[in-house]
């Protein structure tokens, strides 16, 4: 059964359908959206209950329970459930449930109520053989098992609830049945995709392109379009024929096309032109014809001014029209800069979906040291996961300066009246300024993320430019705003520490926690990451022998490491030059690994017997050297490549610099 969200729905009042002789308002115990009063929201009795009064989230969509699919004699029931979960009295041990909780488990709850009516079966009377005959119902009807099984958790509610239930719930616990729960195949692992590397990479670059070079043009043009038309003053009677014969002529002779909506002169554009009412203008219909006729038409553009922003040294776009419908138009090309703030927003902040959707106007707050020069961004928004408040709770986001960056620009992008960053743009004339979510929904966010790319691809092929997004196999990548912040929980546990990192900055309980929300594979994300780092040192280190870079080492380790990469050379059959794919690779690296570990200071040459820092010594590990113990000037493990002694040289300049710098260094981090 499917039931949809609607924006109205009329008040269906069944003539008996009472709760022990009252009705009740169904969020009579739940807290409202503001504005809303418990005297205009659903009844018990009505048939169809409007859930969007007790959706707090701005961004939710309006969704509604219609109980009059489920036959009559079941309905009640039904009700009764729906009714306890979202206002009325809460069984010992469990949790009152989100509104849009309750709303995704009712196609179940319909499901199972239905299917119990055609057996003429109550909820209460049902036997064990019966929710055996319902097990085998679903697997005829749902071959997915993840929807078997929620169907599954859907019935048990029946028993979890029963206490609520005047009518009668279900008199034993299902999970008693064999094969009614079956255990999740990925266990411990978030299941999200993250975003393809190939597929990130250009897609990042083109949001931050948006926001650092073609937000100036979208801004302006979006200025001139909110702008007032200026107050006609006084004209003489008769010299709007004679003015306007006056400006087509000076089209005529400098060969400038009249200014053109839908492939007709527009009468707007030159009535604002001249200073002039429009429909005046119109009047004079066959005189702009005839000078469109000579001079040719072109699409009206939001404002004569031209574009400024530069891709590769030329501007980025001819104009901004302002047609709504064209594939450069200010309403195509505002919403495409607000989902580029979005991009960035998701992925360097870290932010959930709901939380992002949050933002409000102020909530950037930029922390100078005393010469005024800024060294900290923050941001502040609402968390509702794992919070006890459904309204949300504080909280504050450490950012960078592009994040910052993309913050300032969707306070341009809305209207100064508007608070909330992500609100619908008001260009197209769909916008409904007094729609229940005007700021936009997860589904509208991922259309819109898709959007965003398939522009990024078209733009490159009408440009004749190679940095597309490309397919991930043979398929086009479809994004989700959930991916965001899984790809960014991947980069950071790539990093030295960033586990732990990662765990404080998603709020995790635990490390373990992180590592199953970062990875990606069966056999574990601690796993999965250290084959890909080993893989890249070992296309390092094979680089390092067939430069001779390995001869070429300094330090106490310096020998040891020369011998072993030559060891290592060998066995990849190196004879002057080394051609190795990535599968032959991770094989040798596992067979042969030579314990040679590339840092940005040292290069580790492991040795546990010899080791100073606390991870070299209880095992190897990719991450070596350990960036939080590693003594380089006393471990005997240390060989510096001439890469190292550069780096070292340049952190001497830089502390020096700032040592040097006056005013004093801003306050510790």
């Amino acid at each position: 059964m499917t039931l949809t969200a609607m924006h109205a729905a009329p008040a269906a009042r069944s003539t008996a359908g009472t709760l022990g002789g009252s009705d009740p308002f169904v969020f009579a115990g739940r807290p409202l959206r503001a504005g809303r009063a418990l005297e205009s929201t659903s009844r018990f009795s009505d048939d169809v209950w409007d859930l969007s009064p007790a959706m707090l989230k701005k961004h939710e969509r309006r969704f509604i329970l219609d109980f009059r699919p489920i036959p009559a004699s079941h309905r009640e029931t039904g009700k009764e459930l729906c009714y306890a979960m979202l206002g009325g009295p809460v069984p010992p041990g469990e949790d009152r449930p989100a509104a849009a909780t309750v709303r995704t488990a009712f196609t179940d709850y319909a499901r199972f109520l239905t299917w119990a009516a055609g057996r003429n079966a109550s909820v209460s009377g049902m036997t064990g053989a019966d929710l055996e005959d319902y097990q085998r119902f679903l697997g005829r009807s749902l071959p997915n098992p993840g929807t078997r099984k929620r169907a599954c958790s859907g019935v048990r509610k029946f028993w979890l609830w029963r206490s609520s239930l005047p009518s009668g719930g279900l008199r034993f616990d299902p999970l008693h049945l064999d094969g009614w729960s079956t255990p999740n195949a990925r266990a411990g692992e978030n299941a999200t995709a993250r975003i393809p590397e190939e597929v990130f990479g250009p897609l990042f670059v083109w949001a931050m392109r948006f926001i650092d070079g073609f937000s100036a043009d979208i801004l302006a043009a979006d200025r001139r379009w909110r702008a007032p038309l200026p107050p006609g003053g006084p004209h003489p009677y008769g010299g709007l024929p004679v003015q306007l014969r006056a400006w087509l002529g000076e089209r005529i002779a400098a060969s400038r096309p009249l200014p053109a909506w839908r492939g007709k002169a527009s009468t707007t554009a030159i009535a604002l032109e001249l200073g002039r009412d429009r429909i005046s203008v119109g009047r004079y219909r066959r005189m702009i014809d005839e000078a469109a006729a000579i001079v040719g038409i072109t699409p009206q553009t939001v404002s004569g001014r031209p574009a400024l922003g530069r891709l590769d040294g030329q501007p980025w776009i001819e104009a901004l029209l302002a047609d709504h419908t064209e594939r450069d138009s200010l309403a195509s090309l505002a919403r495409l800069l607000q989902d580029a703030c979005y991009i960035a927003l998701a992925f360097l902040s870290g932010a959930r979906d709901s939380e992002i959707k949050h933002l409000q106007r102020g909530c950037l707050t930029i922390e100078r040291d005393a010469a005024g020069t800024p060294y900290r961004w923050k941001m502040r928004s609402l968390v509702f996961k794992g919070e006890n408040d459904p309204a949300g709770v504080p909280a504050t986001w450490s950012i960078g300066e592009p994040a910052a960056r993309a913050i300032t620009v969707l306070e341009q992008l809305q209207p100064p009246e508007t608070q909330d960053l992500f609100a619908r743009l008001e260009h197209s004339p769909g916008t409904k300024p007094d729609a229940v979510s005007r700021v936009l929904t997860s589904s509208a966010t991922n259309a819109r993320l898709n959007g965003f790319a398939a522009w990024i691809n078209d733009y490159c092929q009408r440009h004749h430019r190679a940095d597309r997004i490309p397919p991930v196999g043979d398929r086009t990548w479809h994004l989700a705003n959930s991916q965001f912040r899984r790809t960014l929980a991947w980069f950071i546990a790539r990093r030295p520490g960033g586990v732990i990192a990662g765990a404080l900055a998603y709020r995790h309980h635990c490390v373990q926690v992180f590592e199953g929300y970062a990875g990606t594979s069966e056999s574990g994300f601690r796993a999965e990451v250290e084959s890909e780092q080993a893989l890249a040192r070992g296309q390092h280190l094979m680089a390092s022998v067939e430069s001779h870079q390995h001869t070429q080492l300094a330090g106490p380790a310096a020998d040891e490491a020369a011998s072993r990469l030559e060891e290592f050379g060998s066995r990849a059959g190196f004879g002057g030059k080394v051609v190795l794919d990535d599968n032959r690779l991770r094989r040798l690296m596992a067979r042969h690994d030579p314990a040679v570990y590339p840092g940005e200071y040292v290069t580790c040459v492991h040795d546990h017997t010899k080791a100073l820092c606390e991870k070299a010594r209880h095992g190897r590990g990719e991450g070596l050297p350990d960036h939080g113990g590693c003594k380089p000037l006393a471990c005997h493990n240390v060989a510096l490549t001439e890469g190292n002694v550069a780096s070292w040289h340049r952190e001497i300049d830089k502390i020096t610099e700032r040592l040097d710098a006056r005013p004093p260094l801003p306050p510790l981090l």
